[in-house]
């Protein structure tokens, strides 16, 4: 019965994220096909961020209104709609409209606002019911959220989406000189996408299927055991995909954050086995919350709105690498720090100042496309892909370090987290959303006809 439990909840964590991060892992083949092209990380962005009215609603109504929201009910709910939502995805991914005169993929967009108002909504919904059970599951559903990142990047590596070669295409053309004209042929490169290995439509269609798994491991939950008197064991908080408010939510006040916090010195229960006292004052808190808002705004808002123009310059393949790989890191960092935490600050500056080394050259490549540093030779490639590897599982880590010392505060030091993680993801889309997509200040082109200096 155990084993079976933690299935269940490993399976149930396993929904909470896979809807968003499989819509980032298939990019680079919906920019392909869909009329935003270049653009459509940015939107991606910005809708994510407009998603967070879920977990806003249901913050504010637990806080003034406690007890109106039955949190079984609104699970089954946003699960639900993460399945219908998944499933018209399938098939409606690729259909357009026309908005003043520009074609639009407005259903995908609608969509995908629904089923990112269904994972911002998870954050704060699944925890809580989480705290239930006995405490030993609530790890297996943070593996299982770590599992949300990692099964859609190897799906989409099975696929190989947006996968792309250069072909010579010939054109007859009339040339006149005087009173002759001359018919020349005149070859030149472009673009040509191979077909992936199973279509965008089967892709949307498993990750029903995990969401609807998802659904059928809460049924079965709801009638597990519950322990009503919460578990002091210390438990991390997720780090997977960082747009929306934190889990935890708490109706008191946190008299420690004026004075700093410290972890208590005797263990309330057999999960806490710590040897010492660690406090943290008010100076260092603030250090913590200042770097959770950067990082915040690099992860969730600057960078993954020019992932595109810093990777398509090396070709689709190099594109395809960077977005999959990158999603596969997050996960694993935030599984590694499970089982490695870290309490350190000086780690945790030395983590953000590297993470913001690898965004910086990320963000200076966009700049320089459509024709990059080493845009003609392969180690361009590698490091471009390693840079973004490194970039995302730096910070993630940095993150659940974060996590790990304020839950070791109070609640309400992680509603803090969680407000500040989403301030800074804002602030970091509002920015780039306008230089993407309003003042041109990043340059996309067709890889095969780049015209570069060497």
């Amino acid at each position: 019965m155990a084993l079976l439990t933690h299935l269940l909840a490993c399976a149930f964590g396993m929904g909470s994220w896979v809807a968003i991060n499989g819509l980032w892992v298939e990019v680079p083949l919906l920019v392909t096909v869909l009329p935003e092209q270049w653009y459509l990380p940015s939107y991606i962005t910005i809708i994510i961020q407009m998603a967070n009215v879920g977990p806003l609603f249901v913050t504010l109504v637990n806080r003034f209104r406690p007890g109106l929201l039955k949190e079984v009910v609104v699970i089954y709910a946003i699960i639900s709609v993460g399945v219908v939502a998944c499933l018209l995805l399938a098939f409606l991914w690729n259909h357009t409209s026309v908005v003043a005169g520009t074609s639009h993929s407005i259903p995908f967009l609608i969509l995908t606002f629904f089923l990112a108002l269904v994972d911002c909504t998870s954050s704060v919904t699944f925890l809580p019911f989480m705290m239930q059970l006995q405490p030993q599951y609530t790890n297996t559903f943070f593996i299982g959220e770590g599992l949300s990142g990692l099964i859609p990047a190897l799906i989409a590596l099975g696929q190989g989406s947006g996968l792309s070669s250069c072909i010579n295409v010939s054109s007859e053309v009339n040339i006149t000189t005087g009173n002759e004209t001359m018919e020349s042929t005149i070859f030149k490169l472009e673009t040509q996408y191979l077909p992936p290995n199973f279509s965008t439509l089967i892709f949307f269609l498993l990750m029903t299927a995990v969401m609807l798994t998802c659904l059928l491991a809460f049924f079965f939950l709801t009638r597990q055991p519950k322990v009503w008197e919460l578990s002091q064991q210390h438990l991390f908080p997720s780090s997977i995909v960082l747009n929306s408010f934190d889990q935890i939510l708490d109706d008191g006040t946190d008299s420690q954050l004026s004075s700093g916090c410290s972890w208590p010195k005797d263990p309330k229960g057999p999960g806490d086995i710590l040897p010492q006292k660690v406090s943290y004052s008010l100076t260092q808190l603030t250090l913590i919350y200042l770097l959770v808002t950067w990082v915040s705004a690099l992860t969730n808002g600057v960078l993954p709105s020019v992932q595109s123009y810093s990777c398509l310059p090396y070709g689709h393949t190099t594109y395809h690498l960077a977005t999959t790989l990158s999603s596969m890191a997050n996960p694993l960092a935030c599984i590694v720090a499970m089982f490695l935490p870290s309490r350190s600050l000086t780690l945790m500056v030395i983590l953000t100042m590297a993470g913001t080394g690898f965004g910086a050259y990320n963000l200076a490549i966009a700049v320089m496309s459509p024709c990059p540093l080493l845009q003609q030779s392969q180690w361009g490639d590698v490091i471009i892909v390693f840079s973004w590897v490194l970039f995302t599982g730096t910070l993630s880590y940095m993150k659940v370090m974060a996590g790990v010392i304020l839950r070791s505060c109070s609640h309400s030091a992680l509603v803090c987290y969680g407000a500040l993680e989403q301030l800074g993801s804002l602030v970091g889309a509002l920015l780039m959303f306008p230089l993407v997509n309003i003042y041109g200040f990043f340059t996309s082109a067709d890889y095969c006809s780049l015209q570069c200096p060497a």
